[in-house]
């Protein structure tokens, strides 16, 4: 039984990460949990809480235990981006893409 956790909108360019979530797939949900509060990014720090979500709510909801969840899929999708314009020399305006990304944790018993 596969039990998934996303967050959505989270306020982080999917390419920085992609960086995180790739470090992580495969693994278990302890493993993964300690790499993700040894690493430097901030994307480690939400991507840390959509996999507790996840380890949680196959705890809760399907009575599986813990230690025997593995990460199977693990994706940081792009989410809409805010356009912004600045303002640049000669009456020129340049665009600013403030990015976001869908993250979604996909845990199984191994």
């Amino acid at each position: 039984m596969e039990v998934r956790a996303t967050a959505k909108y989270v306020r982080m360019s999917p390419r920085k990460v992609r960086l995180v979530v790739d470090a992580i797939r495969g693994k278990r949900v302890t493993e993964a949990e300690g790499i993700l509060r040894a690493l430097p990014q901030a994307a480690a720090r939400e991507v840390f809480k959509v996999v507790h979500s996840a380890a949680a709510n196959a705890e809760n909801n399907y009575d599986m235990t813990r230690e025997d969840l593995v990460v199977v899929r693990a994706a940081a999708d792009e989410g809409p981006t805010i356009k912004r314009f600045r303002p640049r020399p000669q009456g020129r305006a340049v665009p600013i893409l403030k990015r976001s990304s869908n993250i979604t944790i996909v845990v199984d018993e191994r």
